[in-house]
């Protein structure tokens, strides 16, 4: 038996043929474009990414030594990828980090509408999360509303084009319109958004138990896919990845390192977390019973890459290997990891928090300005593991940058935490087989599918010494972001974002 997994990023498609064992046998990658038509944008052609997806599906078929017997998928959650009645787009998907509802959200915060639907959903709503998208569109896209039949997200458009069927896996309308606790469309909600109107944009929700359904003829003859092979709709990424990296029990904490750095803790309950303080996001995990309390940050490896342009490299890699060379206290130079124009959504919410570099002097070098992002981005990821309130015994890594030692030895060190990655070069795509092996009977539950398929690759042990240097700079990190927000309140006057968004 071989087997095929679809995870479709923000920047990357990744399609996974596995054999009958759970081994990896084939991967093809295939590159997207985040495309930014203007500033505080982040969109998608719906199309290019399907035709990535069915090319490097295709790709992996012709690979593997006989023909797949389930296709799982999963992709970025959040944003809006709007169709009409004939699941065509109305225009391009609106992603997770967009920010054309800035100055929407902001009054919604003023006013208590977020707090408010945090106590329902156990998610801090952010700008490109589908209820924001939907009311800025509302009032400034009004002829596109009244265009599209459906709203979903990226696994839900790969599904759709699979199957013909739409749907919303849990953990997708988790945040922002699911009463969690219930785990069904919370009435006051769409109240609290001004959205009663987008009820019947909503497809139909699946649960654990209704995750299967047959491969379309259409989309046999663009994939080359067996005709009639279950399709299972996975969870959205985070949970696929969390899944993939065997956090499928409680207490379990992972770390993705990419485009977002999502700090995850697995919880058997969501009851507890509406009377926390209103942070991070709250979604039904896909393992029954249990959920994922995560912390995305509105940036990630994009940050990283900022940073390496912005010091003349052309990757990821060159940062890490410069930064590797930069000085254990970074010369004094220090960074917030605020760079995305949507601001930030965790650990904290604003979202006219912004980047800075500081302490520099003629004695800093690139090298040092090269740490000290990558020290900032990290600090982030310690900032997510703190408001989890976990205490965690390790911490697993997947992603990107976990292929990174440099890196890795350094979140070590910066959390306190030993740290483990994963064998599978994309956990996410593992997760979401994961999830088809359990969907579909082949495994008993996920418990045991991970236990059987999921394997750690290396770990690493936090360093004492350098921890409790770190430690002094986390708390300087802390103070730091303290003293900007004024900086950023001021921001926001200049640009309108306390109040109406610009069309």
């Amino acid at each position: 038996m071989t087997s095929l997994a679809i995870d479709a990023g923000t920047t990357t498609v990744k399609v996974v043929g596995y054999g009958s064992d759970g081994n990896e046998l084939t991967v093809s990658h295939r590159s997207t474009r985040a495309l930014r038509p203007e500033p505080g944008r982040a969109e998608q052609d719906m199309d290019q990414v399907w035709t990535a997806v069915a090319s490097a599906t295709r790709e992996v078929v012709a690979a593997l030594p006989e023909p797949p017997e389930l296709v799982a998928v999963t992709g970025q959650g959040d944003g809006a990828w709007l169709v009409d009645g004939l699941g065509r787009p109305t225009g391009p998907a609106v992603l997770w980090n967009d920010g054309r509802a800035a100055g929407l959200v902001a009054g919604w915060e003023r006013d208590g509408t977020l707090e408010q639907a945090f106590r329902i959903c156990g998610s801090r709503l952010s700008t490109g999360m589908p209820n924001a998208v939907l009311a800025w569109m509302r009032e400034h896209d009004p002829d596109r509303t009244r265009r599209s039949r459906h709203l979903l997200t990226c696994g839900g458009w790969l599904f759709l084009k699979l199957t013909g069927e739409a749907a919303v896996d849990e953990s997708e309308a988790s945040a922002p319109f699911l009463d969690i606790v219930r785990r069904t469309w919370s009435d006051r909600l769409f109240e609290l958004y001004g959205l009663e109107w987008a009820r019947e944009l909503l497809p139909a929700l699946r649960d654990d138990d209704h995750r299967v359904t047959a491969l379309s003829t259409t989309a046999t003859e663009a994939t080359g896919l067996p005709a009639g092979i279950p399709v299972v709709l996975a969870p959205y990424d985070i949970c696929a990845t969390a899944i993939g990296s065997g956090a499928v029990s409680t207490g379990r904490a992972c770390t993705v390192l990419g485009t977002t750095l999502s700090t995850e803790i697995v919880s058997d309950s969501a009851g507890g977390v509406l009377t926390d303080d209103p942070v991070g996001i709250t979604v039904t995990l896909g393992v029954p019973g249990h959920y994922l309390r995560a912390f995305p940050t509105m940036s990630g490896g994009d940050m990283l890459l900022w940073g390496a342009r912005l010091l003349g490299l052309d990757s990821v890699s060159g940062l890490m290997a410069l930064a590797e060379r930069g000085s254990d206290g970074t010369a004094g130079v220090r960074f917030l990891p605020y760079v995305s124009s949507a601001g930030e959504r965790a650990p904290f919410f604003d979202p006219g928090a912004r980047g800075s570099l500081s302490g520099l002097s003629l004695d800093s070098g690139r090298e040092d300005v090269a740490r000290a992002v990558v020290e900032g981005a990290t600090m982030a990821i310690r900032d997510c593991l703190a408001a989890s309130v976990a205490a965690p015994e390790l911490l697993t890594l997947s992603g990107g940058g976990a292929r990174s030692a440099y890196w890795t030895r350094l979140i070590a060190d910066v959390v306190g935490l030993p740290v483990a990655i994963p064998a599978d070069t994309e956990t996410g795509a593992r997760g979401a087989w994961l999830t088809g092996m359990v969907a579909t009977g082949r495994e008993p539950d996920f418990a045991t599918a991970a236990a059987r398929h999921v394997r750690i690759s290396a770990t690493c042990e936090p360093d004492p010494a350098k921890g409790r240097a770190l430690d002094a700079r986390y708390a300087e990190f802390l103070r730091l972001r303290e003293l900007h927000r004024p900086i950023w309140a001021l921001g926001r006057e200049g640009s309108g974002l306390s109040g109406g968004a610009r069309p």
